[in-house]
This record gives structure tokens, sequence and C-alpha cells, in this order.
């Protein structure tokens, strides 16, 4: 056997092994640990003679399988959990706070037309994502997507540099969580730090399912919170609000200056578009650890639309209607909340008490960027393992299914977030130490939203090329291999805008800080590719003979698991494939 024959198939073992570790469900469990009850790997039995500290402790140690590396992960995510994650999940500073400087760089025009076009680019990848998730649910999600669909080296380098845009993120959120109590008290930020820092890491301690029911009362608030915005808003607007002197508003202030900036403020804005609906592709993430794809993943992927199209493009057309993009008070402290075009809509409209609700609202939603972080970041570094593409240390579960050594290195770097005690001397050593952490992962979200759309165009091409048929699937994008085109010619054009507003930035001259601080990501993505690349010497295999059937959850499977297949199958109405498509 040559040595790229023995790769490859050590390879197909290693996607085995993440497969059978991660997607195994209740009928499979039944036949091969039939003494326990569904969803569980592990011998129940000692656990009934346990004390409460000791089945602590013991939750901590390997499964008594007899397999060292631990079960794999959980399936403890609950529809509803997707439903809400999905909703909810990339609402955060990216929408409430950075949308500010968006507007103030391009107006709210570009704000409006930019959110909008990446919202239809984000369309187009989710649904590619959930055909893939829901045939695939592995360990690693669309990271082991590339590795097996385009590229390992691509997938080796997609996957580190995801890992570590949101291991990076990790104490940079950290930091704006305590940034934004600025609004109501000087106290000292290591505070907050710690107390954000301590109830992270108890929220992953407690396992996946204490992040689904956290992250589930979190997108809970932020939905409420932004459809009563967008309620009040339409108030403000109206002249509705007795305490407002400017009466009605109307599209007065939406009308000035809509295009500021020119091109390059549009380009800008649509960059900052783009980094703002960074954390929807995590459902993918998550199908390794959802109780049964098939249902949960396609509801989650249709609520794509109703995010896009509620909470951020209407809540940004208010914020549009009453925030003029010229207001001094928008990008007066940038690192502050008080610069949220959403609290200075509701400051200016002079409504007591309700600026410090919604900023706390603000909060909530960074602690829950904050925990999506270290849960992603967790998750990636276990997926890479399974791939081989870290150390096999990383691969271990415990007895509770959570990846406890890759957890607690993500948990671990939180504590990078002092780093900002360093500027009380008058420097800002922080700030250019995050800066160049977040430089190295820059473009990380439009690599794994292109990876997402080019693993799904081939995969599909090697589908038809194979003889095999889309009924073999158990949900099917309805947009096809053409969404995918669509999608991954979107995510090529935000990587030309970065590329321009990193040459050119906005309000200066090229210079090369600016520049590798905009695009440094590309030089690492591409020394990663071609390092391993070096390592692992194989070509891309032919679309005739790729690798189609490892891990693969047909519809037939899924119909056996749930019982569906003894179902009569009813005819749907245009009204219900149009409700189903969109809820």
């Amino acid at each position: 056997m040559s040595e790229i024959d023995r790769k490859t198939s050590e390879e197909k073992k290693v996607f085995d092994s993440a497969e059978s570790n991660t997607t195994t469900f209740q009928t499979t469990e039944a036949k091969i640990y039939p003494s326990e009850s569904r969803n569980t790997f592990y011998d129940k039995s000692p656990e009934a003679e346990e004390g409460f500290f000791e089945k602590i402790v013991n939750d901590f140690k390997p499964p008594a399988t007899g397999r060292p590396d631990g079960v794999g992960l959980k399936r403890k995510l609950k529809n509803r959990h997707m439903q809400m994650i999905s909703i909810g999940g990339a609402i955060g500073s990216g929408l409430y706070v950075s949308s500010g400087n968006s507007l103030a760089d391009g107006g709210a025009a570009s704000v409006i037309i930019n959110y909008s076009l990446t919202g239809i680019m984000m369309f187009f990848t989710i649904y590619a994502l959930g055909e893939m998730a829901v045939a695939y649910p592995v360990a690693g999600g669309f990271n082991t997507y590339a590795s097996r669909f385009i590229d390992p080296a691509w997938g080796f380098s997609l996957s580190w540099n995801y890992f570590i845009n949101y291991f990076v993120t990790f104490p940079l959120e950290l930091t704006t969580c305590a940034i934004t109590f600025r609004f109501w008290t000087d106290i000292n930020s290591a505070a907050w730090i710690s107390i954000f820092l301590v109830t992270v890491i108890i929220i992953n301690l407690l396992g996946v399912r204490a992040y689904g029911e956290v992250e589930f009362v979190l997108s809970f608030i932020k939905v409420i919170a932004t459809l009563g915005f967008v309620i009040l808003a339409i108030i403000i607007d109206c002249g509705g609000v007795p305490t407002d002197h400017r009466g009605y508003i109307g599209g007065s202030i939406i009308k000035h200056n809509s295009f500021r900036n020119g091109f390059k403020g549009f380009c800008s804005v649509f960059v900052a578009a783009a980094f703002s609906f960074s954390g929807t592709e995590v459902i993918g993430l998550a199908a390794a650890e959802t109780d049964n794809p098939k249902k949960t993943l396609p509801k989650s992927v249709r609520q794509i639309f109703w995010r896009i199209a509620l909470f951020y493009v209407v809540s940004l057309l208010m914020i549009g209607l009453l925030i003029d993009p010229e207001d001094p008070n928008l990008m007066g402290n940038q690192s502050g909340t008080s610069t949220s075009p959403f609290v200075l809509a509701i400051q200016e409209a002079k409504i007591k008490g309700l600026p410090s609700v919604f900023n706390a609202v603000i909060v909530i939603s960074v602690i829950s960027v904050t925990n999506t972080s270290t849960y992603t970041a967790g998750r990636t570094l276990h997926g890479m393992a399974t791939l081989k593409h870290a150390p096999k240390l990383f691969v271990y579960t415990d007895r509770l299914g959570r990846p406890l050594i890759a957890m607690l290195v993500v948990l671990a770097f939180g504590f990078f977030a002092f780093i900002n005690e360093a500027n009380k001397n008058g420097n800002d050593i922080s700030d250019t130490v995050f800066n160049w952490l977040l430089a190295l992962t820059g473009l990380s979200n439009f690599f794994c939203w292109g990876s997402i759309c080019l693993s799904h165009i081939i995969f599909r091409i090697a589908f038809k090329k194979q003889g095999r048929s889309l009924n073999e699937l158990a949900f099917v994008s309805p947009m096809g291999i053409w969404g995918s085109c669509i999608g991954l010619i979107f995510n090529i054009l935000c990587l030309m805008a970065q590329f321009y507003v990193s040459l050119f930035p906005l309000g200066g001259k090229p210079n090369a800080n600016d520049f590798f601080q905009g695009y440094l990501a590309a030089v690492v993505a591409i020394v990663f590719f071609v390092g391993y690349k070096i390592y692992d010497r194989r070509c891309i295999p032919n679309l005739s003979q790729l690798d189609l059937d490892t891990g693969f959850h047909s519809a037939e499977f899924y119909n056996s698991f749930d019982g569906s297949e003894n179902e009569p199958k009813k005819e749907k109405g245009v009204f219900k494939k149009t409700l189903e498509f969109f809820c």
C-alpha cells in the first residue's frame, strides 16, 4: 500500500471514529447498551450508589465502557434549544453596538443595503450547511466537511483559523462585558471580568444541556427586547412619545447623508455587516449534540429568514429613521455601550429608565456571545482532534460527554482578559495585543462560510456523478447548488471588500499596520494550508470516487429511527409548503 493510500485509509478510519463517537442514536444505543436509558452511553448502575460529591468527581472520569478517550459528545440539545439558538444566536454586540460605527461610516442606506445583502448570503449558506449537517451530523461540523469534500489541507487550515477566532474572542468578550458596566458605574473592570469568567466556567462545566438552557433563556430575552425596540421605535418615529421634543420624525433623518464616505464607506459597512452575522454557523457544530438532527436542524435553518428580516434589517431600518449618522454621540466613545444606536435612540427620546434596561440587554447579549465562544472553540478543538488535526489528548470526553481537556484549555485562556489592567499605567498594551490577536483570524467568517458553500457544491456534484438520488437525503436545501454558488460569490466579494478597506482604510492613507490588521488572517491561512500540504501530499480525489458513505445518515435511517417510515405520506398544499420554507 502506498503512503498516500495509507493516509487516505487512516483518515477514513478517523472519520468513522468521529462519526461513531458523535452520531449514535437511540436505536443503536439500545442494541449496544440494552440496560441503559435512551440518550445515555455509560453504565448508570454504579451511579445510583454514588454520593453527591463523589458523583461530581467521577463525572470528570472516563466512562465505564473500556474506552479511554471517552464516549463522545452527548445528544442533549432539544428542539427548543436549537430553535432559540438559531433565532437569537447571532444577536449580540455586532447588532447592538457595532452597527453604530457602521451607521457613522456609511450612512443609513449603506447599513440597510449591506445587512440585507449579507443576510441573503447567510440565507443560502446556512441552508447548504443544514443539508450537510443532517446528512453527516459529526464532530467538527463544517470543518470536517471541508477536509472531506474540498481538501484535507484546507480543512486543517480552516479548523485552526476558526478555532483561534473564538479562542481569542472569549477574553475579548469578557472585556466587553466589563466595559458595558461603565454605563452605570466606574468600578474596576477586573471585578466584572472575574464575575463573568466564573459564570462562564460554571456553565461550561455543567455540560451541553446547561449551555442549551442558558442560551435558550438569553436568546429569548434578546428576541423580546429587539421586538420591543422595533415597536418603540415606530412609536418614537410617529411622534408618540410625549418627552421627545422632535415630535413626528418620519423619514426626515434617514434622507440626510444616507451614503457617507462614498464607495469606501459602503465597503466598510459590507465588511462590518458580515462580522455581525458571526456565530450563525454554530448550529452546524451543534448537530453533533442534537438529539434528532433531522427534526431540529431544518427548523433551525428556516429561522434564519426571520432573524435576517426582522432582527437585523427591520431593527436597523428603525435605527436609520431615528439616528443621524453625524450624531457626535454615535462615535463619542467607541469602546462603550453609550455609543449603541439602540440606547442612543431611546436616550434622545428622553424616556427615563429604559436606556438602562436596554443596556442590561446588551450585557446579556455579550454574555451570550461569550458563552457561545467557549462552546464553539471547545467543540472545534475536539473536532480537530478527531481528524488528527490537533493533539490526540483533545479527543477525550468525560462521563457526561464533555470535551473536558479542550474545554479547559479554552476556559483557561479567559484569564487573558486581565491584561486590560496593563492600561492603567497609561499605555495601550492590551488594545495592541488584542488587535493583533484578532488580526490572526479577521477573515475567519468568510473562510468558514465560503468553505461551507464550496463543500456543498462539491458534495452535490459528487452525489450526482455517482448516480445517487436526492431522495436519499433527509433534508434538501431548496436553493440547491445554485444557492451555494451565490453564497460563495458573496463571500468572495466580502474578501475583496475587506482587502480594499484594509489597503485604503477609511479616514487614512495606505499603511502596513492597517493592512495587516485587516488581512493578516489570509497569510496565516495560506501558511497553515501550505504547511499541511507539504506534510500530506494527497491530491483532491476524483468526484466519482469521493467517499459519500462514511458517516452518511440517509432519510431511510432517520425514518427508521423516529418511526416516520410507517406514517402515510400526505400531499402538502402551497400554503403549508410556503410556511415550512420559512418556519
